[in-house]
């Protein structure tokens, strides 16, 4: 039986876990293949992982060199993910300092900003290679009620698209991402 991830660490380390099983199945001509998101291939979930999460680290005066996510994404991924992790293992009493989130321990903010965005994502990756994903319907049900109260904040910030209609008996994962913005039917 495996327990239950309590730490910021552990988050990530179980999240990133399981999004680097699927970076790790992708054959080379899957990079190509659309995802859930509009006008991203599967290559273009990764790169944003990677990225968006690097300069957000600025804030806390975390400098991580730039990986070539297109050269080789599995490579780029797993050094990314061990970054990340180091980090979080040692977060060594650092801040993060973002006008959005305002100043907050990092560990805290990547696992609330990051770490969540890691799950989330895996199912993009997932859908984009054909697979489905399984999100854990407990943990989908409380991000969806997590997300309810701020739903305009979300919307008016550009990184979730307007919820797609799914019917009452929509299990928690699909009528979670119909809520962000993504059609649980969707298929490549």
């Amino acid at each position: 039986m495996t327990s239950t991830p309590t730490t910021p660490a552990q988050r990530h380390a179980h999240d990133a876990a399981r999004f680097t099983a699927l970076v790790e199945s992708a054959s080379a001509g899957d990079w190509t293949r659309p995802s859930p998101v509009a006008e991203w291939t599967a290559l273009d979930v990764v790169k944003h992982l990677v990225e968006w999460s690097r300069g957000f680290l600025h804030g806390a005066g975390i400098e991580l060199p730039a990986l070539d996510v297109e050269a080789d994404p599995v490579a780029a991924w797993k050094q990314h993910v061990t970054d990340i992790q180091a980090i979080l293992d040692d977060p060594a009493g650092r801040v993060l300092s973002n006008p959005h989130t305002g100043d907050k321990p990092v560990d805290q903010a990547i696992d609330e900003f990051y770490t969540a965005d890691v799950w989330m994502h895996s199912w993009d990756l997932a859908k984009a290679l054909g697979r489905e994903p399984d999100l854990g319907q407990e943990r989908c049900a409380a991000a969806l009620e997590g997300m309810k109260p701020i739903e305009q904040l979300l919307r008016d910030s550009g990184q979730f698209g307007s919820a797609v209609p799914v019917p009452e008996s929509a299990s928690a994962q699909d009528k979670l991402m119909a809520f962000i913005g993504r059609d649980p039917a969707w298929r490549p």
